[in-house]
């Protein structure tokens, strides 16, 4: 019974599966929120992803998400045959996504090992009285029947045959790199139980012996069904997928369907031997064709082991084979735990170190040493550990699509309660970034957002007032520059009110005492928003005016090595822009020296290096120092000054300069030498030592010594 089985191996599985499950709902919801009505192929597919998750979770025995899963899925059901008019689309929108939050909380305290004990009695309720409403609204054509809804057991169904019965035998087989394959044979049973009169299968041990996967993987799943309903409305229940490769379904007679797996050969209607060894089956035509058959005599086949033998219907015709049938093509796939990856990376990163550490062996200094074939195989082995670090790159970067998905769902939720019809807009969601830069910015990006939809975009009212025509319009776009990615949330709102700012600011002490409004440039006002305990809100509400938000925002990109750029037109709306890397693991970097001590920058924010002479110098009285390239001005930090190396070279004439550029603002950095380009591997600073302005990580260099790693932002600011 389902009660004895073990149901740990498969709760992975089942998160896994499920969670995707939900994703494509949220996508497809979002994707029609705006619509009159979901389409035909949706409403399939909504009651297709309520029916594999109710049938999953039934087997996990999760009571809840079973019920709030059925009970949407009878709605779907009851779409999906009556066809009813007038529906209100948004508020069936509005009870999928309850329902697919309700049971993404109820997976999180699943993965968290927490009890799953959400209360699903009021969605249900809501749910009913939705479908009796649309009941009553009247429905074109006829009324289905009720989806009822069957717990999840092993049992038998005793046949009950009518003259409008009729019996299928069924093989399936699964892609040899499906897990848990007994599971997935177990969803398809379930599936077909709801329109079964009658139905057995083999192996029968599916959910009480879970090595009977593996039968199934080498021997395929077979399955003999009775019921009122069409072959294609068989494969429509069973569908293929990413677990099932091929489905073969075939009508026999009632006769034959009794014989169950063992069809034998005095059948005189089509035989389909799912059972028999291919020893067996060789030996059996060995047989017929030593009697002297009247059939003409055929060139039989070769047969290996795998192939689905079919007997002829018609004397004299070659037996049909499975694998003479044209094969798509399928990629495969295979999921692995994100730990897994990142060990691997950290790996990859030990093996860019060791590689520097032997290339720069002192040992190979000596002179007169002849390293010519020694300088082969290591520029081999830099061009392998390259493409072997490139491979492992683009494992780990993901598409933003997700991401992007929940601020549609965030806007979509924002909008309805604020009253403000507001219009999606997605561009570039299919760029692809590193996963933990995007583990990163999903919180910054639902609060910009947020704050789009809340501050940006004005009500309904106030766009007419202005004689705005068009609706509200949030838009999401991404695109990659140069090795970052540049992630803009854009709305055509009333823009950032500068006078507001600055008055606001001036209040709290921000702005510098006889320095007047017209000195401070759009750019420097907008950045006072991102300040802690600034907002320019009056009053508090739920998403904002307490003055927090912008200024974790800051925070958390900069922490990645990323920046906020703001940009807005009066009365024409704003752009918050993201500027992130790619990736946080490996970066391009300059090493440099400064007196005994070395320091890494990354090589895109340096502009140039630069040689200066003294006469170039401008040394104000408070300490502060100046170069002039070129006709510019730039501020100068000494390296060594700043840390208060010792030993460091005080002359600029003795060092080299270094002109960073972060947001169109630049410096100029004096160190003491540069030693060359380098992959750098990015470690962090220990959490024990505490965090120096400047400073972002540190690596270690081929000759094994340790090198700080330079933050540009933390330097410019």
């Amino acid at each position: 019974m389902a009660e004895d089985f073990n149901t740990d191996s498969m709760l992975d599985m089942y998160l896994f599966e499920n969670g995707q499950l939900l994703e494509q709902l949220q996508e497809t919801v979002l994707e029609q929120k705006d619509a009159d009505c979901f389409d035909e192929d949706s409403i399939n597919e909504i009651f297709r992803t309520m029916h594999t998750i109710k049938g999953s979770s039934g087997i996990m025995m999760f009571d809840n998400i079973t019920a709030v899963s059925h009970k949407l899925e009878d709605i779907f059901f009851y779409l999906r045959e009556s066809h009813p008019d007038n529906v209100p689309h948004v508020e069936l929108v509005e009870h999928v996504l309850e329902v697919e939050d309700f049971i993404s909380n109820e997976m999180e305290k699943i993965r968290n090992g927490d009890p799953v004990d959400g209360d699903a009695s009021n969605i249900i309720a809501n749910l009913d009285k939705f479908l009796e409403m649309i009941k009553n609204g009247g429905a074109a054509g006829k009324v289905a029947a009720e989806n009822v809804h069957e717990e999840p057991k092993h049992f038998y169904i005793a046949p009950v045959a009518t003259s409008a019965s009729r019996f299928y035998k069924i093989f399936i087989s699964f892609f040899p790199e499906t897990e848990m394959a007994n599971v997935h044979a177990y969803k398809t049973v379930y599936a077909l139980k709801e329109i079964a009169e009658d139905i057995m299968y083999s192996p029968e041990d599916i959910l009480t012996d879970e090595k009977s996967g593996e039968t199934i993987i080498k021997e395929g799943f077979r399955i003999l069904l009775q019921a009122q309903c069409t072959e294609q409305e068989v494969r429509d229940l069973i569908g293929v997928g990413y677990d099932i490769e091929k489905v073969e379904v075939y009508e026999c007679d009632a006769n034959q369907f009794l014989l169950g797996f063992d069809f034998g050969d005095q059948a005189p209607a089509p035989q389909i031997d799912l059972e028999s060894s291919v020893e067996t089956i060789e030996e059996k035509q060995e047989e017929k064709q030593k009697e002297g058959a009247q059939e003409k005599k055929e060139e039989k086949p070769k047969i290996v082991p795998g192939d689905f033998v079919i007997q002829s219907k018609e004397p004299g015709k070659q037996k049909k084979l499975a694998k003479d049938k044209p094969k798509g093509e399928k990629a495969s796939f295979i999921s692995v735990n994100v730990s897994k990856m990142d060990q691997l990376m950290d790996l990859i990163g030990e093996l860019v170190i060791s590689e520097s550490v032997v290339l720069q062996s002192s040992d190979l200094k000596v002179p007169g040493l002849n390293l010519d074939n020694f300088n082969k195989a290591a520029a081999q082995l830099a061009s392998i550990s390259t493409d072997l670090q490139n491979v492992i790159m683009s494992m780990r970067m993901v598409p933003l699509t997700n991401t992007f998905q929940k601020m549609n769902r965030i806007v979509f939720d924002v909008s309805r309660k604020l009253g403000k019809d507001i219009e999606f807009v997605m561009v570039g969601e299919t760029t692809e970034v590193d996963k933990n830069i995007i583990e990163h910015i999903s919180d910054p990006l639902m609060h910009l957002v947020r704050n789009a939809v809340d501050h940006g975009i004005e009500t309904n009212e106030e766009r007419v007032d202005s004689g705005k025509v068009e609706k509200g319009k949030v838009t999401l776009s991404a695109r990659t520059e140069a090795g970052k990615v540049w992630i803009s949330v854009e709305d055509n709102g009333k823009g950032l009110d500068r006078d507001k700012i600055l008055a606001k600011a001036r209040k709290q002490g921000i702005l510098d005492d006889g320095k007047p409004d017209g000195a401070y440039t759009d750019k420097e006002v907008y950045q006072f928003i991102t300040l802690p305990g600034f907002s320019t809100n009056e009053q508090v509400t739920e998403y904002s005016g307490r003055g927090v938000g912008m200024d974790v925002v800051v925070q958390n990109i900069q922490a990645i090595g990323g920046a906020l750029e703001i940009e807005s037109t009066p009365g024409h709306g704003s752009t918050m822009s993201l500027k992130i890397p790619l990736t946080l693991a490996i970066i391009d970097g300059i090493v440099m020296e400064v007196g005994s001590s070395s320091f890494v920058m990354e090589t895109g924010v340096i502009k140039q290096f630069i040689r200066v002479k003294e006469d170039m110098m401008v040394h104000e009285p408070n300490g502060d120092e100046f170069v002039m390239i070129r006709g510019d001005c730039f501020p100068v930090i000494r390296l060594g000054k700043w840390y208060g190396l010792e030993e460091y070279r005080e002359s600029v004439e003795d060092g080299v300069m270094l002109i960073l550029e972060v947001e169109d603002r630049k410096i100029c950095l004096l160190v003491d030498k540069l030693v060359g380009e380098q992959e750098i591997v990015v470690k962090p600073i220990p959490s024990y030592i505490k965090k120096v302005k400047g400073l972002s990580g540190c690596t270690q260099l081929g000759d094994g010594s340790i090198a700080l790693i330079l933050d540009a932002p933390g330097l410019v600011e």
